[in-house]
């Protein structure tokens, strides 16, 4: 390919843009975030490049690597500074930098009002550059250099507004909980290096992961902890938590990270890493296992929100689920996965850009019972979101319903009681979504308006309207994408074939129930939650504060107590131990040195009372010495 040689300037560009804004300062204040614009318009030019020249050769030929330079040569570690272009990694670089530059245009306005906007552009610059070297890096190591780059943009995007004391708190808990997670793949770098001899892609993924003499216990291992680390970037169970809490940053950066880039990187690390879980298949077992359990668990917690921006939230978590779902079954669902992960990165970024022109119009206010009968006058939000919503839901021949649909499929394929549970779970999954989805909807659309004032004490008097062009437009691609996307790359089974050089040849399994079957359930179950949903939310009356409710609501909107049980299993034991070992060493060596130089100290008082200066004091003491001298010679001579 030619245009291999662009691959390194796919990663120089935005990190050039964000180290301009920052160093300019407020002199660019007035013209940094088009700057910002610029970088990442012309990252996605350069990517489109790449991707013609890419498809105008055979499918043999469109894995290479390009190599800029020694990194490390030291001992056994030799890494370079090199980028792997190839279908997966292009597939992520083309839905970074479209869906990033529509979200940098409606940036500009959305952040129009904001004095360190500027500040705000670079960091999405830097985060954009992070991502992008995650998923060129052709090394584990090169990799974890992008991981830990989007890892501190995020923190520093999450905790923008940081003048409240908890947007700061929730972009340091994402930070903490990320490294938890870095600390599985740093430790599978160390076992891979200590196994092969290496911790690039083409040593551990190629002959590596096959290898004759390498134990099923080291790879399986290797997995596991890959999964750790997976688990805690794209906030699967039990390194979730975070993912709620991140929403207190400004909405488009919900909208890059938590829809189309970030919280992906997992997925993407193990689809990458393919060779290595079907080597090892009780990881890839248990890879299968969390994504189920994450997508029920983001469903549940999805319906009791009534923060529009955590629901969406949720609702990544559970559609994350999915695809972690997908790449833990191997070959016949890798495909499946990235394909979910791109139709899902523009619904979902336009839900989460349409959920900030409903604050932008209701005076940045995020509950949903204080929304309604919002549909007439937003109507370009209300069209947009309602086409990421029927996406969403699977609904034919919106987007989703190519790609999640592929997934309930592969679910129900294999022997034992795989099919039956992981099957079951996704199509569960399913109707679950289709309720906390069309809740959102209905709440914040239809029904009555619950933002007026109609005479109440202390209401605030509001005027919703439609945001302005900058940030309609790029809702309207997104939904463009929302509609066109799935169906256009099902075509012939497109975008499969596409990744074959890197996930190969999956056969056909038929699963265990007929498709036709499992198709009709699914609408089935779509059905029913949007019927439920309607029932509930668009012809009852919606309370503007929340109702009593049952204890499984109550857990609901608690997030099932995932931060009480973090608290409990790790963070006051650790403040236990913490504490315990200060008391140890204060008391203990602390107190053991302190006491023994007290002691000298003291000794050294005593004995400085005898050197008083006075003659007759030491003529009195030199007496009884000679006298103890004397008596000790009678003594020994009798």
């Amino acid at each position: 390919m030619q245009s291999l040689s662009l691959a390194p300037w796919l990663v120089a560009t935005p990190m050039i843009g964000a180290a301009l804004l920052l160093l300019a300062g407020r002199r660019s204040d007035r013209w940094g975030h088009w700057l910002g614009v610029l970088a990442i318009a012309a990252t996605f030019v350069l990517g489109l490049v790449m991707l013609l020249d890419m498809l105008s050769v055979p499918a043999e030929e469109r894995v290479g690597t390009r190599t800029v330079g020694t990194w490390i040569d030291a001992g056994p570690l030799h890494a370079d500074v090199g980028f792997q272009v190839d279908p997966l990694s292009m597939t992520f670089v083309m839905l970074v930098t479209f869906v990033g530059t529509l979200i940098h245009v409606y940036s500009v306005a959305y952040m129009g009002h904001d004095v360190d906007r500027r500040r705000f552009f670079a960091y999405l610059n830097l985060f954009v550059a992070a991502m992008l070297l995650l998923v060129l890096a052709d090394s584990y190591l090169l990799l974890f250099v992008g991981w830990e780059g989007v890892g501190l943009a995020s923190f520093l995007l999450i905790g923008f507004w940081d003048g409240k004391r908890a947007n700061a708190v929730a972009g340091t808990k994402a930070f903490v909980m990320n490294r938890v997670g870095d600390m599985g793949l740093i430790a599978a770098m160390m076992l891979m290096l200590a196994t092969f001899g290496a911790v690039d892609f083409a040593t551990v993924l190629g002959d590596g992961a096959g290898a004759a003499g390498v134990s099923q216990g080291t790879l399986t291992a290797i997995g596991l902890l890959l999964l750790l680390a997976a688990c805690g970037k794209s906030a699967q169970l039990p390194l979730q938590a975070w993912l709620g809490d991140a929403m207190a940053g400004p909405t488009p950066v919900s909208a890059l990270i938590h829809a189309a880039t970030m919280v992906t990187a997992g997925v993407y690390l193990l689809v990458r890493s393919g060779p290595i879980l079907e080597a090892a298949p009780d990881a890839q077992l248990v890879v299968a296992i969390v994504g189920a359990l994450t997508l029920l668990f983001g469903a549940v917690v999805g319906t009791a929100k009534d923060d529009i921006k955590k629901a969406l939230a949720a609702s990544t978590m559970s559609q994350i689920g999915y695809m972690m779902l997908a790449a833990g079954l191997g070959p016949v669902g890798y495909a499946f996965a990235i394909f979910h992960l791109l139709t899902h990165g523009f619904f979902k970024a336009g839900l989460f850009l349409g959920a900030g022109s409903v604050m932008h119009a209701m005076d940045d206010d995020v509950d949903m019972r204080r929304f309604g009968g919002l549909a007439r006058l937003l109507p370009v939000t209300t069209i947009t979101m309602g086409l990421g919503w029927l996406a969403i839901l699977g609904v034919p021949p919106f987007s989703g319903f190519w790609s999640k649909d592929k997934i309930i499929e592969a679910a129900f394929t294999g022997s034992g009681w795989q099919p039956w549970v992981f099957g079951m779970a996704a199509l569960l999954g399913a109707g679950i979504t289709a309720y906390y989805m069309s809740r959102l909807f209905f709440m914040t659309f239809a029904g009555r308006r619950r933002w007026s004032t109609d005479g109440r004490a202390g209401a605030v008097e509001r005027h919703p309207h439609e945001s302005p062009a900058l940030m309609t437009w790029p809702m309207i691609v997104l939904a463009v994408g929302s509609v066109a996307l799935g169906g256009l790359l099902a075509i012939g089974d497109a975008f499969v074939t596409w990744l074959e050089p890197v996930t190969g040849h999956a056969e056909h399994h038929e699963p265990v129930l007929p498709i036709w079957l499992l198709m009709t359930l699914t609408l089935l179950l779509v059905v029913v939650g949007v019927a439920l949903a309607f029932r509930q939310f668009a012809v009852a009356a919606v309370p503007t504060e929340p109702p009593p409710a049952p204890a499984v609501v109550r857990a609901a909107r608690a997030d099932l107590y995932q931060d009480a049980v973090n608290e409990s299993v790790v963070m006051r034991p650790g403040q236990y131990l913490t504490r315990s070992l200060v008391y140890t060493d204060r008391a203990a060596v602390d107190g053991g040195w302190l006491g023994l130089a007290g002691g000298v100290g003291r000794l050294g008082a005593r004995l400085r009372r005898l050197q008083n200066g006075y003659v007759r004091s030491y003529a009195a003491m030199m007496l009884g010495g000679l006298g103890a001298v004397a008596l000790v010679v009678w003594l020994l001579a009798s």
